[in-house]
């Protein structure tokens, strides 16, 4: 048998394409390729990838397989094979590169007896029976990540050769399974979790009511793989073997994702007009997003966090790589990069917006794929940090990470990449400043070292709940690490505020906002200040202001719904409380997004120059939406459902429209209710559909009406296998 090297093709054959080649080739006994099976059960059930659509189609599968493990196809030749006379080479070249053995790009592989551990790539026969081979190929453990198309080239031993081209592409992926690939993952449940299950939960809301919201990855539907590769290589700019590395992929895809500089997948919208796309409370899913921006290669409206992110996981876990969503409450955007978020405040504590270009995010979500990193070494192996949703330019893009998590725990704000942003995210200080004009000092009104990063978590593998993470991110927010962490990363900074900071201190009465976390949307909500006065001897007279104002979810400030004033005596060694209250018609016409609100305290004490200021953020709970089913869930057979939603407010419900994706659904289903729905009443609709699948599903509803929307609900369930003409299942 001929020997060479995996990448050198030891010949150049005549095509399969040439009849008259071929005519001659027969007569001179050479061994052409008939066809080939591509062993679609055997290889998906061996590589995870067997729910893939591209292997399930009716005409024509591809095959989609992992790379650093060996994979099946049968060759059918035109006589048996005999080894003393005929060679066998495999040719390999990326679908949508130019063909190079320097890139990656184009891999020669001759078939041999035994496994050879020097070779990259591995062709080997494995049986042989009348005029078929059984063949086992295996991909390097490092090889690009893209379409694959194969050429058998076959030849007589110093005689005439002959080329087959395989019209059936290999998608060859990332490998959580394999031990030297990059992202392997040796935790079962985790890559169950974070490369197959393609519906889990993303968490909104606030740190002391958590939201869990469905979304539907679908990362093994139509065209979604296709997508993938696409914005890694045409959006995301990543070409030859550099599609072999997770990491510049996963760096690439955070910034593809958005649309902001590179025409990406997704289109990011804040504000509260959607008239022209959807509004990203109603997307519950990937698939329709994917699936629109690979027809028309244009950005879909709109997104926010958890779209973005629900998108990026859809494509990581499509391509391979490990990815999971975290959502981050109490989130900090630090603009500065001081590592502390600076507030600067007029004399009656009203937010100055012009010079407030830091804020705190309700929640954001971002990303977390696992992975080695090499460029930083083996003890920053694990969940590196990654995020689409465009907030601050690195490298000339809109773009985060990966940041490895245990360089953010540790402050490594230098750690590439993004670390710094990363770690302000979750353990930035809040500092307030008082403002009187150009040619004046600032004036420190107070800090908070405790508000930022008060809850990270991320959906438990193989149970509907979530997974505390926080520590994972930070030191506990009482502990001397988590101090000495802080210092030093503030240290690294070079920002004007991050050093004053650091040399100022002061001292201050107790105060603390203190609100019910437990407000139904339509209720009235009151907001309690608590001052206490640590002194044994001395009373203090304090002016407050206390203030309410409607904010937006990723912390920009709306209209002020209430503002009181107070003038209040606190004795030595005493508690004082103050109230201010909200009713409905007070608030109904000012909510934004997230129906989230700021409060903000403004303290002054007389007789001194002392002054301080904190703030929080809550939100009123809106309802669930119900799901019922009218009957046991079986396969082929039609189900009917109740969806329903109680009205909250006291005022009716009009224009109510519920957005459905249940199995089986090619779309989604829209539905709306007639007439109002008066208050404490609900909207209701019914719907069938037929799960054409076995085994766990969803449901999935949003509601959206004249005064009430972004309102969601799901329903997990099983359904019970269809029974054969024999009985069995």
């Amino acid at each position: 048998m001929i020997k060479t090297a995996p990448h050198q093709r030891p010949w150049q054959p005549k095509s399969s394409e040439d009849e008259n080649a071929v005519q001659e080739l027969k007569q001179a006994d050479i061994l052409i390729v008939r066809k080939i099976d591509p062993c679609i059960k055997l290889n998906g059930e061996a590589h995870h990838t067997s729910k893939y659509e591209l292997m399930n189609r009716s005409i024509e599968p591809d095959l989609v397989v992992r790379r650093g493990q060996p994979f099946t196809i049968i060759l059918a030749l035109n006589r048996p094979y005999n080894e003393a006379k005929d060679a066998i080479s495999f040719i390999f070249n990326v679908s949508d590169e130019e063909s190079s053995f320097g890139h990656g790009t184009l891999i020669c592989v001759p078939m041999i007896k035994q496994f050879n551990r020097h070779f990259p790539w591995n062709v080997i026969c494995s049986s042989v029976e009348d005029n078929t081979v059984t063949v086992q190929i295996t991909p390097a453990s490092d090889c690009v990540v893209a379409k694959w198309r194969m050429e058998v080239d076959t030849k007589i031993i110093d005689g005439e050769a002959y080329s087959y081209s395989w019209e059936t592409g290999i998608y060859i992926l990332f490998n959580p399974w394999c031990k030297i690939d990059q992202v392997f993952l040796k935790h079962e449940e985790w890559r169950e979790e974070t490369v197959l299950n393609d519906v889990g939960l993303i968490y909104r809301g606030t740190f002391n009511r958590i939201r869990p919201c469905i979304w539907k990855y679908h990362q093994f539907e139509k065209d979604v793989l296709e997508c993938s590769l696409y914005l890694i290589k045409h959006i995301g700019k990543i070409h030859g073997s550099f599609r072999a590395d997770p990491v510049f992929i996963a760096r690439a895809l955070s910034a593809a994702v958005n649309s902001v500089d590179d025409n990406g997948a997704v289109m990011g919208n804040w504000s509260e007009d959607f008239s022209d796309g959807t509004a990203p409370t109603q997307w519950i899913g990937s698939m329709e997003i994917l699936q629109k921006y690979y027809k028309k290669k244009k950005p879909v409206k709109y997104g926010q966090c958890w779209v973005f992110s629900g998108v990026l996981t859809t494509i990581c876990r499509a391509v391979g790589i490990p990815c999971r969503p975290v959502t981050n409450y109490k989130s900090a955007h630090d603009t500065q990069n001081s590592l502390t978020l600076d507030y600067f405040m007029d004399a009656n504590g009203k937010v100055i917006e012009d010079m407030n270009s830091d804020s705190i995010w309700n929640f954001h979500v971002w990303n977390e794929v696992w992975m080695q990193r090499p460029d930083l070494g083996k003890s920053y192996t694990g969940w590196q940090a990654i995020d689409a949703t465009p907030q601050e330019q690195s490298d000339d893009m809109y773009r985060v990470g990966p940041s490895s998590v245990v360089a953010v725990k540790l402050g490594e704000v230098k750690r590439p990449y993004d670390t710094g942003f990363l770690f302000a995210e979750v353990n930035a200080d809040k500092v307030y400043w008082r403002y009187t004009g150009p040619n004046e000092p600032l004036k420190l009104l107070g800090k908070d070292i405790h508000s930022i990063g008060k809850l990270i978590i991320t959906k438990s593998p193989g149970r509907w709940d979530y997974e505390d993470i926080t520590r994972v991110y930070k030191y506990p927010e009482n502990a001397a690490e988590e101090r000495a962490t802080m210092f030093k990363a503030l240290r690294q900074s070079e920002n004007m505020f991050a050093r004053y900071y650091l040399n100022d201190d002061f001292n201050d009465i107790d105060f603390s906002l203190e609100m019910r976390d437990d407000i139904k949307i339509g209720q009235p909500f009151a907001v309690t200040l608590v001052m206490r006065n640590v002194s044994k001897s001395k009373d203090y007279t304090v002016m407050v202001t206390l203030r309410i104002d409607a904010i937006t979810y990723t912390g920009k400030v709306g209209e002020c719904i209430k503002q009181d004033r107070f003038k209040v005596l606190v004795k030595a060694e005493s508690s004082t409380e103050l109230q201010t209250s909200a009713a409905y018609h007070e608030y109904s016409k000012k909510l934004m997004d997230q129906a989230a609100f700021n409060v903000g305290c403004l303290a002054s004490v007389e007789d001194t120059n002392f002054e301080y200021y904190t703030q929080d953020e809550f939100r009123v709970r809106k309802p669930d939406i119900k799901i019922v089913l009218l009957g046991p869930p079986k396969q082929n057979q039609e189900v009917r459902v109740d969806v329903y939603v109680e009205n909250p407010l006291p005022v009716p419900l009009k224009k109510c429209e519920f957005t459905i994706d249940a199995p089986g659904f090619e779309k989604k289903l829209t539905l709306r209710v007639k007439g109002v729905v008066a208050p404490g009443k609900k909207a209701l609709v019914e719907f069938k559909f037929i799960p054409l699948k076995s085994g766990d599903q969803t449901i999935a509803a949003t509601f959206k009406s004249s005064d009430l929307e972004d309102v969601d609900g799901f329903l997990n369930f099983n359904v019970e296998a269809a029974k054969l003409d024999n009985g069995q299942s």
